[in-house]
């Protein structure tokens, strides 16, 4: 028996009958893998979701969290609040694929997606400050990648600086297994305090449920069944009525209306209005409550004509909130959407019974108004039966390791797309609008003023596809390490984090099986590191005929810091700094794995992963207070792209490097990608020795010159690059593109 007569079966016996068409089309939706997560739900419990620092974790439209309260006297001395415990100020974390949608129809398809993560921001409470956004993309040589690539900028930049929402950090990835299926993943941040923290759980009966947004048009039905279903070959053409069509200026009113709404505590419930449309949201409000709901679907103010109760309920039309209203309240949420230019509807009411939706054309009469759901809101939110699937253990990887040639391995892994130079990406976005923004995009983390608690918010953002595709258990680990790596030599202390999971189609057992290994992967590490994962999404069946994308964990993660002052840059060195390269085991031993690197990929060679530190949050702490410390000039993360590509990028922020590493090994000297490993340009390297006694491997390895060149000795290899041909190298991606 098929998995849709399964559920056929499962919901006559709960309805009693069979269901009507409208029901029918909901349960397809709030059925289906991307709102039910029939699959992954099974797995999800390996992550630890729980701290005193958390107000509300897994469930709700986006996270919420408590910003720790610093001691003047000490940046490094913190106390993390007891959640709910004061009116502290809290942030707000939520992150959402639009991977689909982007194939179809790239610009339409990241813009919504921005869109989408606000409003989930703004069911909060919170009002919006910052955006991430991880990309993936098939090999850049490959045009078709390209125009994908350049629409999802596009449109993503479009959305995001027309709402005024800063967009500060994320990634770029190419992998030929994106090629059928490219990803895109936004997170956002937000800001709020317990006074003005609303959540999607449905208060009272007799509440109203009020629509305030733009109209309900007929774009994106079926949005989150396409969603949960592999990319056809004519995906591209056959599916664009499923991709939503957004419009940044109203959803600027939006969020301005929103925060005059909680301002004047006008508002009990909110849920956005993304998958499964109006039906998706205020089934899941009242579900949240153990309560029902009464709508008369007409009354939706709709911007087409002739809609059906099928078409109100399922559209996913953007810009759109619904709201419990208390009755007394609903004139001045109606006066506050009008002068915002916005529709507003009241459609219904909270209720104690099913959730009833019922319509009628406007010209009949009341008597003839027809029932067209009537279910039990918990059975069509949660009565999906969970996914039992079989999965394979990934192969590991053997060992080929190819010829090595120092010039020749170094232009190509410093002038990959990869680990190129984002910056035509970056430069797009307006990071600096509501001047929060200390350290702006292309740095290893952002860093962004919270005035209100007078510290600073680091937040990073990505995975690294050709970690996981190598190892998807190690390489997720990796993925948290690395995240958490970037935080710290901004001298940032992780505090909570979100992933985005995705995967190809889970019921190929080599699939699912890679797919498992990614989440217990970034479970095991983010427990390690004391980072709970406050929220996330799940997003399978990122499969086409080029075959399934590599198991893709996006983590976005957040840490604080005493200060939201930007950290020196190395172009204020002298000659007299020494640079450090911390925490690299494998050179002390000189034994090195490349498995993942960017190298192999390069060369086409195979070799088994490298072994992570096993005391990642004892390294992260050192880091994170060198990085504190006054004779601290520059730190920076050595990950993708190995040490080779992090000297690259220092160099152009300084005179000149001279470096020297004693090795058998050129190749896993430079390029092995290890994370939680960095680079230390500083006036007392006794200091950092210091800190990182009896913690990690502190080398050497180099000092800053005046002559602009970076000369690198590897063993008996020398290497010279000037950082002007070192910028044009790593230009490849602004070359190509303008």
């Amino acid at each position: 028996m098929s998995e849709a007569d399964s559920d056929h079966e499962l919901i006559v016996a709960e309805l009693g009958r069979e269901p009507t068409p409208a029901e029918a089309a909901l349960f397809e939706n709030l059925w289906s893998e991307h709102c039910a997560y029939r699959s992954s739900r099974p797995l999800l419990s390996a992550f630890e979701s729980e701290g005193e620092q958390v107000v509300v974790g897994p469930g709700d439209d986006a996270a919420v969290v408590a910003l720790p309260s610093y001691d003047d006297t000490s940046a490094g001395d913190r106390d993390i609040p007891e959640a709910g415990s004061n009116s502290d100020v809290y942030i707000t974390l939520g992150i959402e694929s639009h991977n689909h949608p982007s194939y179809v129809d790239p610009f339409d398809g990241a813009a919504t997606g921005v869109g989408g993560i606000v409003r989930d921001t703004l069911s909060m409470g919170a009002y919006p400050i910052a955006l991430t956004d991880s990309l993936y993309f098939g090999s850049f040589d490959r045009e078709h990648s390209r125009y994908l690539f350049e629409g999802v900028v596009d449109g993503i930049s479009h959305y995001g600086n027309c709402i005024g929402v800063p967009t500060v950090g994320g990634s770029v990835d190419f992998h030929p297994d994106y090629e059928g299926n490219p990803l895109v993943n936004v997170a956002c941040v937000g800001l709020l305090n317990e006074d003005r923290l609303v959540t999607a759980v449905a208060q009272e009966p007799g509440n109203k449920l009020v629509l305030v947004g733009n109209a309900t048009g007929r774009d994106g039905l079926g949005g989150a069944s396409f969603a949960s279903e592999d990319l056809a070959e004519d995906a591209e053409t056959e599916d664009r009525p499923a991709v939503q069509v957004g419009d940044p200026y109203a959803e600027k009113l939006l969020i301005e209306a929103n925060e005059q709404l909680i301002d004047e505590g006008l508002i009990e419930s909110a849920r956005d209005l993304g998958a499964a449309g109006l039906g998706g949201a205020s089934s899941e409000l009242v579900a949240k409550g153990g309560l029902g709901a009464h709508i008369e679907l007409e009354r939706v103010h709709q911007r087409e004509p002739n809609m059906t109760p099928l078409e109100i309920l399922l559209a996913e039309s953007q810009e759109r909130m619904c709201y419990e209203v208390e009755p007394d309240n609903v004139d001045r949420v109606r006066e506050i959407a009008d002068r915002f230019d916005l529709g507003c509807s009241v459609i219904g009411d909270v209720t104690d019974g099913n959730y009833v939706c019922t319509f009628k054309e406007d010209e009949q009469d009341e008597s003839e108004r027809q029932t067209v759901v009537d279910v039990d809101a918990e059975f069509l939110g949660e009565g999906a039966p969970m996914n039992d699937l079989p999965w394979n253990e990934p192969a590991e990887a053997g060992t080929e390791l190819p010829e090595f040639d120092l010039e020749t391995a170094f232009d190509a892994v410093v002038g990959s797309p990869n680990t190129a130079s984002k910056r035509w990406v970056y430069r797009q976005y307006d990071h600096e609008v509501g001047v929060r923004t200390s350290v702006p995009p292309g740095d290893d983390a952002a860093l962004i003023a919270i005035r209100e608690a007078e510290c600073g918010l680091a937040i990073a953002a990505g995975a690294a596809p050709n970690w996981t595709a190598a190892n998807p258990e190690a390489g997720a680990r990796a993925v948290a390490l690395e995240n958490a790596t970037n935080l710290a030599v901004k001298g940032a202390t992780p505090l909570a984090a979100v992933d985005c999971l995705n995967g190809g189609n889970p019921e190929k057992p080599d699939v699912y099986g890679g797919f498992k290994g990614i989440v217990d992967g970034l479970a095991g590490m983010c427990a390690e590191l004391s980072v709970p994962i406050v929220g996330g999404n799940v997003s399978l069946y990122n499969d086409s005929v080029s075959g399934p994308i590599p198991p893709t964990p996006t983590l976005a993660m957040v840490g604080t810091k005493a200060s939201y002052e930007a950290p020196p840059l190395a172009a204020t060195a002298d000659e007299d700094a020494t640079l450090l390269l911390v925490g690299d085991d494998a050179l002390e031993a000189d034994s090195f794995a490349l498995g993942g690197s960017e190298y192999l990929v390069q060369q086409d060679g195979t070799d088994r992963f490298p072994t992570l530190p096993e005391n990642a949050p004892a390294r992260l702490e050192a880091l994170e207070t060198v990085a504190n410390d006054d004779s601290t000039l520059a730190t920076h993360d050595v990950s993708h792209g190995g040490l080779a590509v992090s000297l690259a990028e220092m160099v152009t922020e300084t005179a000149g490097l001279a470096v020297s590493i004693e090795t058998d090994s050129p190749a896993g000297a430079l390029f092995h990608e290890t994370p939680g490993r960095a680079l230390v340009l500083t006036t007392d390297p006794e200091s950092v020795r210091a800190t990182f006694d009896g913690v990690a491997p502190v080398a050497s390895i180099g000092a800053t010159t005046t002559d602009g060149t970076l000369s690198v000795t590897v063993g008996e290899d020398t290497l010279e690059r000037t950082a002007g041909e070192i910028s044009e190298r790593r230009s490849v991606i602004e070359a190509e593109l303008e």
